[in-house]
Order: structure tokens, then sequence, then C-alpha cells
């Protein structure tokens, strides 16, 4: 598996708990709640591929640009996040209102 897929992947996950199960049941619908949950799933991905690659030297490549670990999975977490994000504000945040 490629440097590149395992940060991929990695990201999925951390996300898919996220929206499936922290957000909803520790933030409910406390958008300043999700908001700082999200700043410590995003953290909690930054090290763990900081623990693998820092100091490595390892070049990633995204869309053709040659990008360090710390970029390559902070532009690759945004890229997967912000549909979900999107998609659970809709449909989670609005009901009730």
């Amino acid at each position: 598996m490629s440097a590149e897929l395992s940060i991929i992947l990695l990201n999925a996950v951390i996300i898919l708990i996220a929206y499936v199960w922290v957000y909803p049941t520790l933030a409910g619908k406390n958008i300043n709640k999700i908001a700082a949950l999200d700043c410590v799933t995003s953290g909690l991905a930054l090290v763990i591929v900081a623990n693998k690659y820092w100091g490595q030297g390892i070049e990633f490549t995204l869309f053709q640009f040659e990008l360090n670990w710390f970029w390559f999975t902070l532009i690759s977490y945004s890229i997967i996040e912000i549909p979900i994000a999107l998609w659970y504000f809709k449909a989670k945040l609005s009901k009730g209102k």
C-alpha cells in the first residue's frame, strides 16, 4: 500500500467514526462542540501521520503537487471531510428548527 493511500484511508476512517459516532454522541446539535471536536479529530490524524513520517523527508503527490506529510494529510482530510460535513449539517442540524 502506498503512503498516500494509507494516509487517505486513515483520514477516511477517522472522519467516518467522527460523523457516525463522536459528533452525534458528544456534540449533538451544538455547532461549537462540533467545531472543537473537529479540531481534535483532524489533530489526531496529524499526530498519527507525524509519528510515522516526521523527519523522513518523504514527498507525497496530490494532484501533481509534491507536498510534505503535514500538508498532504491536512488537504486530503479536508477534501474528504467537506462533502460529509455539508451533508451532516444539512441532515442533522437543520432538523427540529
